[in-house]
């Protein structure tokens, strides 16, 4: 029988069981008895934080990483992020990517008024001396090596903070970091939906 996760990805984490490098690194075994044969479906950066779906069933991760799903995330800024901006990363940005340029495909983004009480994040962002910040959500279908944070850096306001908050039709909702919640299965529509 097949085993289905939610978990809040924590900062400073990999998204992964096995790290052959030498460097010590923390890995997602760390945070709960995880089955043998679980799996991430996708991934989160080390720096990243939030929900990651992870299954003991190879057809299910293949099937949601192959479909073209919305996943979205909130972004903390440097600076107060402006309305022209927001439009120019939902229409296409152009990026670095494995050593050529990309434009990233349209996506859905606004800015965010009320701060989202994530928790304190593992490592200190920074104070307020630094200047304001400010958050947007970002909605892609698309998933380039750290695109959300090279989206936010080409129209000039980086990623200081990123937490995934949905994939496909399921949520984050109140998950702590760290959490683990055992579910019986994803339910992901299909791209067209």
């Amino acid at each position: 029988m097949h085993r289905h996760f939610l978990l809040h990805k924590p900062y400073g984490y990999l998204s992964q069981f096995i790290y052959v490098l030498k460097r010590k690194k923390r890995l997602l075994g760390e945070l709960y008895d995880f089955p043998q044969g679980t799996m991430a479906i996708g991934r989160l950066d080390e720096d990243s934080e939030g929900l990651l779906l992870l299954t003991t069933d190879g057809k299910v991760s293949e099937h949601i990483r192959s479909q073209k799903v919305a996943k979205e995330y909130y972004v903390q800024v440097d600076g107060i992020i402006t309305p022209e901006a927001i439009e120019q990363i939902k229409k296409g940005v152009e990026i670095g990517f494995n050593g050529t340029k990309y434009t990233t495909k349209p996506c859905e983004a606004f800015m965010v008024n009320e701060i989202p009480d994530f928790g304190p994040r593992g490592k200190k962002i920074r104070d307020e001396r630094h200047g304001p910040t400010s958050w947007a959500s970002i909605t892609v279908k698309e998933g380039k090596f750290r695109q959300v944070r090279k989206m936010t850096a080409a129209v000039g306001f980086p990623t200081l903070r990123l937490v995934r908050v949905r994939v496909g039709n399921v949520q984050l909702n109140h998950l702590q970091a760290g959490e683990v919640l055992e579910v019986k299965g994803f339910e992901i529509p299909n791209p067209e939906s």
